[in-house]
Formats: C-alpha cells, sequence, structure tokens
C-alpha cells in the first residue's frame, strides 16, 4: 500500500511538472508580449499650453500647463529641472493656500492641469528674467515614464490659458 501511494504520487507530480512545463513554455511565448505589452503602457506624456507669465522680479516666477497620460498606467510628476533656476518645486493649491509636494499624480488616461489658482510649478530664484515673447526651457521628471522637456511660452503677465472645454 506504501509503495502503490508512493507510485500514485510520483505520477501525479510527474504530470503535474509536464503541465507546468508546458504551461511555462507557452507562458515566455505570451510572456514576451506581455513584456512588450508593459513597456507599451509606459506613460508617455504629453504637454500643451505650457507657459510662464513674465516674472514681476527675479526672486519666482510660475509655469502652467497640461500633461496628458493616454496610457493605461498612472505616474506622478517627480520633479522640474531647467537652466533658469536651481531650484524648481511642484506646488498644490489647496484652500487658497499654496504649499510644496514632492510629486503629483498624473492618472491613467487623464491629466494633470498645472493652472494658475491651482496646482503649479514655482521657480525659486531665477539665474534670469525672461521677457514677453521668451521662451523657458524645463524638463519634467516622472515616476515611470522618461524624462520630457518642455519650452514655456513666456506671456505677459496678465496672460490667461484658454479652457480646452471651453468649445
Amino acid at each position: 500500500m506504501n509503495r502503490r501511494t508512493i507510485r500514485t504520487l510520483a505520477t501525479a507530480l510527474s504530470v503535474m511538472a509536464a503541465l507546468a512545463i508546458s504551461g511555462c513554455s507557452s507562458d515566455s511565448g505570451s510572456g514576451s508580449d506581455s513584456g512588450g505589452k508593459a513597456a507599451a503602457d509606459k506613460p508617455k506624456p504629453t504637454v500643451s499650453g505650457a507657459f510662464m507669465p513674465e516674472p514681476v522680479n527675479d526672486k519666482m516666477a510660475g509655469a502652467f500647463m497640461v500633461i496628458k497620460n493616454d496610457s493605461g498606467t498612472a505616474d506622478k510628476l517627480t520633479a522640474v529641472t531647467s537652466p533658469l533656476s536651481d531650484d524648481l518645486q511642484i506646488h498644490e493649491t489647496k484652500d487658497q493656500k499654496m504649499q510644496q509636494v514632492p510629486s503629483m499624480d498624473v492618472p491613467a488616461n487623464g491629466e494633470l492641469k498645472l493652472e494658475r489658482g491651482g496646482n503649479h510649478i514655482m521657480f525659486m530664484g531665477l539665474k534670469d528674467k525672461p521677457k514677453v515673447g521668451d521662451k523657458v526651457t524645463i524638463e519634467l521628471r516622472f515616476e515611470k515614464a522618461d524624462p520630457v522637456k518642455v519650452e514655456l511660452d513666456v506671456k505677459e503677465r496678465t496672460y490667461q490659458a484658454q479652457n480646452n472645454n471651453a468649445h
């Protein structure tokens, strides 16, 4: 009886091992597909409406834009760099108070709006004071997506971005 149990277990294990091996070999074929799918789902953010109002002084300036994420994978804006300042901060506005935050969510199949009176990017300690018509280069860094270089158009201080939903 003991040998019979062992033989039955050995047969069952052999069958399971054969199924696992055949499952793995067919999975490895689709594994590269799922790896490709994961790479295809890597966020590739796009930016529209990027601008900076002409700074009032050489101490600080704001930057505004819409960061769109058409992928099925959520991401986070984690840092911003620019030759114009060594100190760029990501700010959120809550209860009419702005505060620096370490990151901001860029939702899957959604967008992050950085706008006046709301969430935005702050340049602290400008190296230069750009004028209307100038362009300021920044690089957005994300948790998952590759960095994105953006050119901000320097606009009049009173400039208001057009609401894309107003059509």
